[in-house]
């Protein structure tokens, strides 16, 4: 591993302007925790392995819907549709409830919240935690996956939502 020097790396001010400039994919993983629904927005979504089906995405160790979710034994990765932003946003929100209305969602056989207008529900369980940097790396075992739209991601770019247009 790196010894990280101070001075020999990019300030964070420059390093969050840098990956302003690359739009992610926006999804909500959310997860039942002692019989309540938990969920949070993520743009570190990723897939990790085909073999076996690995997905992984950050959370901020500063976050303080992670102790819930992370004691579930299942989760969802909800892969949000074109139009919904205000979703994301609930989401990513503080001191809100988060699955009040005008939150759509439903429980699935296994109580796992699930939201409705997804383009897809990823059903996952928990497969390794790793502690990296200010963040925790998490990495679930896809066990089962909805198809459900077929319609264009919510995209996050320059601090914004935005939809995919496919070039012609």
């Amino acid at each position: 591993m790196t010894e990280i020097q101070p001075g020999r790396v990019l300030d964070t001010t420059r390093f969050r302007q840098a990956l302003s400039l690359h739009a992610a994919g926006v999804v909500v993983i959310t997860a039942s925790s002692g019989g309540s629904p938990t969920g949070l927005t993520a743009t570190s979504f990723s897939s990790v392995s085909l073999e076996p089906p690995l997905v992984s995405f950050n959370v901020d160790r500063s976050s303080t819907t992670w102790p819930a979710l992370g004691a579930a034994d299942r989760f969802a990765v909800n892969i949000l549709a074109g139009d919904q932003a205000e979703l994301a946003a609930r989401f990513a929100r503080r001191g809100v409830d988060r699955f009040a209305p005008p939150t759509s969602w439903r429980a699935d056989e296994h109580d796992t919240p699930v939201l409705d207008g997804a383009c897809a529900h990823l059903f996952c369980s928990p497969y390794a935690t790793i502690d990296i940097g200010d963040h925790i790396l998490v990495v679930g075992l896809v066990i089962d996956a909805d198809l459900l739209t077929g319609g264009r991601p919510l995209l996050y770019h320059r601090g914004r939502f935005g939809r995919f247009l496919p070039h012609e």
